[in-house]
């Protein structure tokens, strides 16, 4: 049997939908409108992005480094010189100690200690009265050997005529002869006594053998002396010798007319000069160091034999050029080079440099930097070729 559907009437209500589908359909709406939204958000954004990105970003300004005036440094151009230091106690370059070449009392004494003497001044006196009395004595003894010359002389003229009229032999006239001799001889010794006693005279009275000091009295007014015997020392303060001491392994560097640089205690501020004049071959005992001899000139006298003394001697001179701090030169890729300021920028210089002196901490440029450039004198960090700064003198 077929069954047919019929359609429902005009008059015949639709049926209503059940609950649970109504809420199917709702829920499908709401995605699709969420989706929607998304979407579009997507769509937006993707668009902004580029315009976003395409805008330059802001950038840092770049810093300042101020610099304090340690440091900088300001190049100047002098001479430089390498030292070497050395030390050592001053001697006068001449000194004597005056003795008594004859023997008497010491009538008086004309200096003291501390006294200035001139060569030839008479400082002393010894009793002249057996001096005088032995001149005398060899003056009555020449006198008599001349008057035996003079008989001898008479004796061999008289010979002489008596041998020529065969009134003698030969032999009576020569001994005649000898007999002149002799008595020439005698008078010749005659005169070499008195001699001696007049310089023995002449030495009662002692002179000062050269200018300078007196450093000590050996002798007092009414003192027996002997022969030998010391009086007065007398040093020559004019020209001293500073004895300094040199270690072995230094020695090379040094030479004779060098210049020495020195200070002395209680002289403070105050330097003194002078030159190496001689350099002793041999080490001192018990030190591997040798004495060099400076030759101190001293006109003014204030130097004094013993003082001690500290200096340098100056081994290598150089000509007038730019002196750079040490540490103001750096490497960079095996080459020297110094950080100049120009412009308010640190740029790299390249320099040659030439002696150095690790003492006084600077060092000459041969090339590259001139007299009146401002460096860097110390790495600073965070400043490198490039970097602005402000020196600590500039204004705004």
């Amino acid at each position: 049997m077929k069954i047919e559907s019929l359609p429902l009437s005009a008059d015949q209500p639709a049926r209503k939908p059940a609950p649970r589908r109504r809420a199917r359909v709702i829920a499908l709406s709401l995605l699709a409108v969420a989706l929607a939204g998304a979407g579009a958000f997507a769509l937006t954004h993707r668009a902004a992005a580029p315009a976003q990105a395409s805008a330059p970003a802001p950038t840092a300004a770049e810093p300042i480094h101020e610099l304090s005036v340690r440091d900088i440094a300001r190049i100047d151009a002098r001479p430089l010189a390498v030292t070497l230091p050395v030390t050592g106690s001053l001697m006068p370059l001449s000194q004597a100690t005056v003795k008594s070449k004859v023997s008497g009392i010491v009538l008086s004494t004309a200096v003291q200690e501390g006294m200035d003497v001139r060569a030839g001044q008479v400082i002393a006196q010894l009793d002249p009265a057996e001096a005088r009395a032995r001149v005398a004595q060899q003056q009555a003894m020449l006198a008599d050997a001349q008057a035996r010359l003079a008989m001898a002389k008479k004796n061999l003229s008289n010979s002489a005529s008596l041998l020529k009229q065969n009134f003698i032999a030969q032999n009576a006239y020569d001994t005649s002869a000898n007999a002149v001799d002799l008595a020439q001889a005698a008078v010749d010794s005659a005169r070499a006594q008195l001699d001696l006693a007049r310089i023995a005279l002449a030495d009662t009275t002692i002179h000062a053998p050269l200018s300078g000091v007196v450093s000590k009295r050996h002798a007092q007014a009414g003192e027996k002396l002997s022969p030998d015997s010391p009086v007065f020392s007398i040093v020559d303060l004019k020209h001293l010798t500073l004895d300094a001491q040199v270690p072995a392994s230094d020695i090379p560097r040094v030479q004779v007319g060098q210049d020495v640089q020195f200070k002395v205690d209680g002289f403070d501020g105050r330097n003194f000069t002078g030159k190496v004049a001689r350099i002793n071959p041999a080490t001192e005992t018990g030190s591997r160091a040798m004495i060099v001899y400076v030759d101190v000139a001293n006109p003014d006298g204030v130097l004094r034999a013993g003082m001690f003394a500290k200096g340098t001697i100056v081994t290598e001179k150089s000509d007038t050029h730019p002196l750079l701090p040490l540490g103001a030169v750096r490497k960079d890729n095996g080459r020297d080079v110094v950080y100049r300021i120009a412009d308010g920028k640190v740029v790299a210089q390249p320099v040659k440099l030439g002696l150095r002196n690790q003492d006084e901490g600077v060092v000459e440029a041969l090339e590259g930097v001139d007299a009146g450039m401002t460096v860097l004198a110390v790495p600073l960090d965070g400043i490198k070729p490039g970097s602005k700064v402000k020196l600590p003198d500039a204004k705004g």
